[in-house]
């Protein structure tokens, strides 16, 4: 993906929400299988950043989520609150993307991608920056909660 304009610096408010959308073009395959289930999980969390929704986000975080630079769950809140309230438009293209339900214990889950995260006030981009995501998921009461999150 090319961009007309050079790429800008997040801030450590945009950077949150790019990675929390890191892995947004996944496609689930049934609703009972935990794969489809993470899967879906990963595209609600990519639907609820680019909707700039703080409410939905923190519901798909696990209560004792933690995320790079030692960001815990207030932290998160109140940046997507500003990041949201700095950027109109979100959007994040995943360039490449792995998901998969760890086999020897099926209630963790990982997401590893690529991804190229994009906020503007009107329609051009005013930052765009890529990001190397990592996320681990666990399954709670039968929904998946991002647990943890780094980004480089």
């Amino acid at each position: 993906m090319v961009f007309a304009t050079a790429p800008f610096r997040l801030g450590r408010r945009a950077v949150l929400a790019t990675v929390l959308v890191s892995a947004a073009a996944l496609a689930a395959c049934g609703k009972d299988d935990p794969q489809a289930k993470l899967e879906a999980a990963v595209r609600a969390l990519q639907a609820a950043i680019e909707a700039r929704d703080t409410g939905d986000v923190m519901d798909l975080l696990d209560e004792h989520f933690q995320g790079s630079g030692n960001l815990d769950r207030d932290g998160t809140r109140r940046l997507l609150t500003a990041t949201f309230l700095r950027f109109q438009n979100i959007k994040v293209i995943a360039a490449s993307l792995n998901a998969r339900v760890d086999p020897q214990a099926p209630t963790l889950g990982r997401v590893e991608a690529q991804v190229l995260v994009t906020g503007a006030q009107g329609l051009i981009p005013e930052r765009a920056e890529p990001y190397a995501v990592r996320m681990e998921w666990r399954l709670v009461g039968g929904d998946w909660k991002l647990g943890d999150l780094r980004w480089d």
